[in-house]
């Protein structure tokens, strides 16, 4: 009954990361950059609200201004990416490391509590369900907001950069500007995110986006890992990606019950990451050739038994 009665939580909790994991998508797999802003970032807007909340800020215009935040955040990487030459890992890094002193100075201590007791917040660890109708109408708002964007010339133009650079520099689209433009999005759903996790938890904290990236790699993969089996468009990936996020805290809820040492998640959702990234490697080098080894056979075995038949 403990399992059961902590999965409104884990469902909670997976939708404020499946958001999460829709801005990593951006960066990750259209723009095929690997973005290490996040850890930062989801921290930024995590402060930025907490702070302008605790201040009497309205709730909504300190949701858009921890968005505009961690758009901020993106610009900064993407302008160390595109103006200064600097490689986009090493970019995202050396803004991760910026964010964590400017965090700090945000919030000006290690932790700002905001409690729903307090203070009215639209989802709180106190109210498990509401939080799942709250984190599922920002999920799909902003699905349907990336949709509809993907499908004018920008997104167009944004969705090609990350295809192929060369070839779209070549047309003429400016591809430094998508860059920036696509980690500016990336990052602001993903401050977006930290809001939601702040409210949701009762707090901003300064180590809150520790290890994020890992969480939203995860429910990035296996989300894909079933969603491209039922309908590979654009959409139905994004959904898969929430359903990813969900997933992964039902599993990491389930450890945690099954009494497994806690210290020992970070490095498990490591090497479950580990595993789904390398999945497409080894089944293309074992199985694959498996499968070209039975069919030579089979093809071998048929050429055997029609000479046989042609000698009789």
């Amino acid at each position: 009954m403990g399992f059961l009665n902590a999965i409104p939580g884990a469902v909670a909790q997976g939708l404020i990361w499946g958001l999460f994991a829709i801005g990593l998508y951006i960066s990750y797999k259209i723009l095929d950059i690997a973005d290490l802003t996040v850890d930062g970032s989801i921290c930024t807007g995590a402060c930025v609200f907490a702070v302008m909340l605790t201040h009497g800020i309205n709730i909504y215009l300190c949701l858009l201004a921890a968005f505009a935040a961690g758009a901020v955040a993106g610009i900064v990487t993407g302008l160390f990416h595109t103006a200064m030459g600097i490689p986009a890992i090493l970019a995202g890094i050396l803004t991760q490391l910026m964010l964590w002193s400017i965090n700090l100075k945000i919030l000006g201590k290690a932790n700002l509590s905001i409690s729903a007791r307090k203070y009215d917040v639209l989802l709180s660890s106190m109210d498990s369900v509401g939080s799942i109708l709250v984190a599922l109408l920002f999920c799909a708002i902003i699905i349907v907001g990336l949709y509809l964007f993907f499908f004018t010339e920008v997104g167009f133009s944004l969705k090609s950069t990350g295809d192929n650079e060369h070839m779209s520099r070549a047309q003429g689209i400016n591809v430094d500007f998508n860059k920036v433009l696509g980690l500016a999005i990336s990052n602001g759903i993903i401050a977006l995110s930290g809001a939601l996790l702040a409210q949701y938890q009762g707090f901003a904290d300064i180590n809150m986006g520790r290890g994020a990236i890992v969480i939203g790699l995860a429910a990035i993969i296996i989300g894909l890992s079933i969603s491209l089996k039922i309908k590979p468009n654009f959409v139905v990936s994004l959904i898969g990606v929430v359903g990813g996020g969900i997933i992964y805290y039902l599993v990491y809820t389930f450890v945690i019950w099954l009494g497994l040492d806690t210290d020992l998640l970070k490095m498990l959702s490591a090497l479950v990451v580990a595993g789904f990234l390398a999945l497409p490697y080894l089944k293309k080098k074992y199985f694959t050739k498996q499968k070209i080894f039975e069919d030579a056979k089979t093809a071998q075995e048929k050429k055997n038994t029609e000479e046989v038949s042609e000698n009789a």
